[in-house]
């Protein structure tokens, strides 16, 4: 019979057994003498420790490694630097010959290694015994730059590979911000390089980068034609009810799946068009806008359409504003209209939290609190109570914080508003404590824990009174 030694914990062992193939799920160790009621990890972890206690074996990590083959047999890349000899077999090119150079006359005309294929680039005499050899044709995997290019950034002009005073002093890298297609490969040959260097006294560092942020991908929808043929967005004119046809022949199209943007598959916006059309802060906007950015971005018209709606009302805003502005630098008036201060309170909140935001890269969340600020500062109206100052500060202090996401726009809202000194130039605000402590608070109020209401009052309202309310 065969004895179940791992029994599916929604089954106990008197109603298990095993059938015409081994069970290999979770569950608890039975038929296994001292491991019995462990589970399956755990029990992993018990026989290798008895195992090193009985002197007859010892526990090891197995790392899933393959070797990297770096060689490509293609033109770009950095040639492997190698000549092969037939006496004196492979021989490194001498240093005073590197780096060595790409010809520029190669041909792509027949398959196979353009390097490989030239006339005459690839012999040259051996460096030892001067006989007719052969240079190395591979070119080196574009990883193998990218997994040190920043310990070189560090001092690009240096003779050496790497300066290792300028190495000490730049890394590591503070903040990396990559695709999320290299979230795996190009991160492990980077940490890989970034040992490896420190192994031969390059670096002094084990880890290149401090922090590490992946981002998605745009996406957009892909489409063919009768033939089966990819075509462009802008080949292809969209129905309401979701049915597609061919901008200039009229003939049917297919939709197909939201897929991230390729030039196999044609589903690009070229960001000329884009930036013709609408401008270059509106394409930033809806990119930062639509999605958290380490997801992936649905490109739409409609989208970008919005957006390029509220960079408008934003420019509206400031040149035809509601609400009288004061002049620049206009003391702070003695005091403010109830709604006034409120505005006030979404003004310097929006500063901290838009801040706050910027640091942890939530860029969505950031743009959605410049969206509620906007439409904030349209409730101010022209009945005194200081409303016209608060709509200048809250005017200057949009155009500060908009300048990382819209630089272009909030350069041109900075001047308008009769501002002489670059935004660029400015530091970034910082908001009043004072402002970011509310009066209020909300009280929620519980029968038999059940919310049954919520009430508003004071924020220092004395527990009586509140049992009052």
């Amino acid at each position: 019979p065969v004895r179940p030694v791992v029994i599916p914990d929604v089954q106990g062992a008197d109603k298990f057994s095993v059938g015409a193939e081994a069970y290999t799920g979770p569950g608890t160790l039975h038929n296994s003498g001292f491991l019995d009621g462990m589970d399956a990890e755990t029990g992993k972890r018990a026989a290798i420790k008895k195992l090193e206690e009985m002197g007859i074996g010892h526990g090891t990590v197995q790392y899933r490694l393959r070797d990297w083959g770096v060689s490509r047999q293609r033109y770009w890349g950095c040639p492997i630097p190698v000549i092969h000899c037939p006496a004196c077999g492979a021989v490194p090119v001498p240093e005073k010959d590197l780096p060595v150079a790409l010809p520029e006359d190669v041909s792509f005309d027949r398959p196979g290694n353009p390097l490989d294929l030239h006339p005459h680039w690839k012999h040259v005499p051996c460096p030892e015994c001067g006989k007719n050899a052969t240079r190395e044709t591979d070119t080196c995997d574009t990883f193998v730059d990218s997994s040190w290019y920043f310990a070189r950034f560090c001092s690009p002009q240096s003779a050496a590979p790497v300066d290792q005073a300028a190495a000490d002093y730049w890394l590591p890298v503070d903040q990396y911000v990559g695709g999320v297609e290299h979230a795996i490969l190009h991160l492990l040959y980077a940490r890989y390089f970034t040992r490896a260097m420190q192994a031969t006294g390059h670096l002094k560092l084990a880890e290149p980068f401090a922090g590490l942020f992946t981002q998605g991908m745009v996406c957009h929808e892909s489409y063919k034609d009768a033939a089966g043929k990819w075509l462009y967005p802008e080949d292809v004119v969209k129905h309401p009810d979701g049915t597609a046809k061919h901008a200039t022949s009229g003939e049917p199209v297919t939709v197909g799946r939201i897929e991230v943007m390729s030039k196999s598959k044609k589903n690009v916006v070229p960001p000329a068009r884009i930036i013709g059309s609408y401008g270059a802060d509106t394409a930033r906007l809806f990119m930062l806008s639509d999605s958290p950015p380490d997801r992936d971005l649905e490109w739409t018209e409609s989208g970008v359409d919005g957006a390029w709606r509220f960079v408008n009302k934003l420019w509206r805003m400031v040149s035809e504003p509601h609400v009288p502005l004061v002049s620049i630098g206009a003391p702070m008036p003695a005091q403010f209209s109830d709604r006034a201060q409120q505005v006030r309170r979404v003004i310097h909140r929006s500063v901290a939290d838009i801040s706050h935001d910027f640091d942890r890269f939530h860029f969505n969340k950031a743009v959605a609190r410049v969206r509620e600020l906007a439409n904030a500062l349209g409730e101010l109206s022209d009945t005194g109570g200081g409303e016209g100052w608060v709509l200048r500060e809250g005017l200057e202090l949009l155009a500060r914080i908009l300048n990382p996401m819209l630089p272009h726009i909030a350069e041109e809202i900075w001047a308008e508003l009769g501002q002489t000194t670059p935004l660029c130039d400015m530091r970034w605000p910082k908001p009043d404590p004072a402002l970011l402590i509310d009066d209020t608070v909300t009280i929620a109020i519980q029968v038999n824990g059940k919310l049954r209401a919520t009430i508003t009052t004071a924020r220092n309202l004395a527990a009586k009174e509140a049992e009052a309310l």
